[in-house]
């Protein structure tokens, strides 16, 4: 029998008074099973869908078993670490040390989180000055280590939270170093979403006796979430997704693509499409990632497309739509991705875009999930014509893209040919504004250096005894011997003038 209430449970007053002010009051199955096994010091093997409360499934027992040590004293070797929990991603680290804190306002104990892409000098203060509860991802915890900055020498209870994930982004060898670290004598807490053979070697190795807690079918999806597919043209999915989310006038949409660079490319061009959008992946820096997501929360963003690495450990309330943009190449993927929606019970809905290439992955998935997934048909929508108005859409910089205006720009359409008119055919614009009752205006044609030369040979051909001078320097002046430069005569060459075949004049 199963504890219906979190009193039933014996947990502390101030930690009761924490959970009843967050607006709980009745445990998930994973916590109602896994906080008695924990607070009996048992190790644990648990297996939950995002979203069934498994962080405060560990979280308050944790804050059960080290609350009668917390103590005000500002001593930093009074506040040594004693339960770490690892965590895949920024977003999941950041999520599960602000529940942590949540629980824990009431009582003495400190907690803070540590990852990757920021300063680490800005994490050390904190650090240094000393927590009883350490959030980390494995890499940044490994940088700290060196530094000196933590020690783990006493941490009582080790928590790896989302272990299928750790092993999809190749983080093992890092958590074996850090369990090396680690007393020999120590709680181990394991959660994972789906238990794969590489998982289950992990446990042997991490794990004492562990009690295995399962509160749903193993790699199965949540069951709260109705799930769908739609067969499209790759080139017709945007179409599809747009005319989804105006359809049905649905807003914060979470939509996953496989690519960094896809996410980036989706989120451009549905924000030019006028849907309020942004993206997260791995490339975009903490700030900005943490800035989109609150965003999105706040109901500012209607559409946040992001890579998988990047939606680990989203915890959005009442997420009501989860569209698959690309379907991963990994069917448990798509167990963590559906699973941002549904989560604690509530109702929600994954819908999939399937190219033909993608129709493999589907099946995988299918098979995992052990049922298929219906297909369903887009009222007022015609795939064909869609994907064919894409590919016949012209390119960016054409004349078509522009509304078919020329190429050339507005002045050089303008321009006159050599021989006063204009390239066009039409009139020139001096003759124009004269019909017009302008001032006629005509420029006059450039000089250069042949048009000189031949009037000096012209000159010298109507009157050789002339002597043709060259015009002094611009710096002729401020020459020392600038009368001799000034003076001097360039005499010309029969030649020159017989290879020119300049005309003589009768005075010649």
């Amino acid at each position: 029998m199963h504890a219906t209430s979190f009193i039933e449970l014996g947990l502390r007053p101030e930690i009761l008074r924490a959970v009843t002010e967050a607006g709980y009051t009745t445990p998930t199955p994973i916590q109602a099973q896994a906080i008695p096994e924990i607070l009996a010091g048992h190790d644990i093997m648990g297996g939950a869908q995002t979203g069934t409360g498994k962080t405060a499934g560990f979280g308050l027992p944790i804050l059960q078993k080290l609350a009668p040590y917390a103590n005000s004293s500002p001593s930093p070797a009074r506040h040594h670490v004693r339960a770490l929990i690892l965590a895949p991603t920024r977003e999941l680290a950041i999520q599960v040390e602000e529940q942590i804190k949540e629980y824990g306002r009431h009582t003495n104990l400190r907690s803070t989180c540590v990852f990757g892409g920021v300063d680490i000098r800005q994490q050390l203060p904190i650090v240094r000055g000393g927590v009883e509860i350490l959030v980390a991802t494995p890499g940044r915890l490994l940088d700290h280590v060196e530094q000196k900055s933590i020690h783990l020498g006493q941490v009582e209870i080790f928590v790896l939270d989302e272990a299928d994930r750790m092993l999809d982004m190749g983080f093992i060898p890092d958590i074996k170093r850090i369990m090396a670290l680690l007393p020999a004598k120590r709680q181990n807490l394991l959660f994972s979403a789906t238990f794969s053979n590489e998982i289950k070697r992990l446990a042997d190795e991490l794990l004492n006796a562990p009690r295995l807690i399962e509160v749903a079918r193993r790699n199965t999806a949540a069951e709260t979430v109705s799930q769908s597919a739609y067969k499209v043209p790759q080139d017709a999915k945007r179409v599809l997704l747009e005319h989804l989310v105006r359809s049905r006038n649905v807003w914060q949409v979470l939509c996953f693509v496989r690519t960094k660079h896809g996410a980036s490319r989706l989120a451009r061009q549905l924000e030019k499409d006028g849907l309020a959008t942004s993206a997260i992946h791995g490339d975009k820096t903490q700030a900005a990632r943490l800035e989109a997501l609150a965003k999105f929360k706040e109901g500012k963003l209607q559409v946040l497309v992001a890579t998988d690495v990047a939606a680990r450990g989203l915890d959005i309330d009442d997420l009501p739509l989860v569209v698959n943009y690309e379907l991963p190449h990994v069917p448990e993927d798509y167990i963590h991705r559906i699973g941002r929606t549904g989560r604690a019970g509530a109702t929600g809905e994954a819908v999939s875009l399937v190219a033909p290439e993608e129709e493999r992955y589907l099946a995988e998935i299918e098979k995992l999930l052990k049922k298929k997934i219906a297909i369903q048909m887009t009222d007022g929508f015609d795939a064909t014509a869609a994907a064919q108005a894409v590919r016949e859409r012209p390119a960016r910089g054409t004349s078509e893209a522009r509304g078919g205006r020329s190429e050339r720009s507005p002045r050089s359409a303008t321009r006159q040919t050599a021989a006063g008119g204009r390239s066009d055919g039409k009139e020139p614009r001096d003759v124009r504004g004269e019909r017009e009752g302008l001032p006629k205006v005509r420029r006059e044609p450039a000089m250069n250096g042949d048009t000189r030369r031949a009037e000096r040979e012209a000159a010298y051909a109507k009157n050789p005894d002339q002597p043709i001078v060259r015009p002094p320097h611009a710096s002729a002046e401020k020459h020392p011997h600038a009368h001799i430069h000034a003076a001097r005569r360039v005499k010309p060459v029969p030649a020159l003038l017989q290879k020119r075949k300049v005309p003589q004049t009768e005075d010649a």
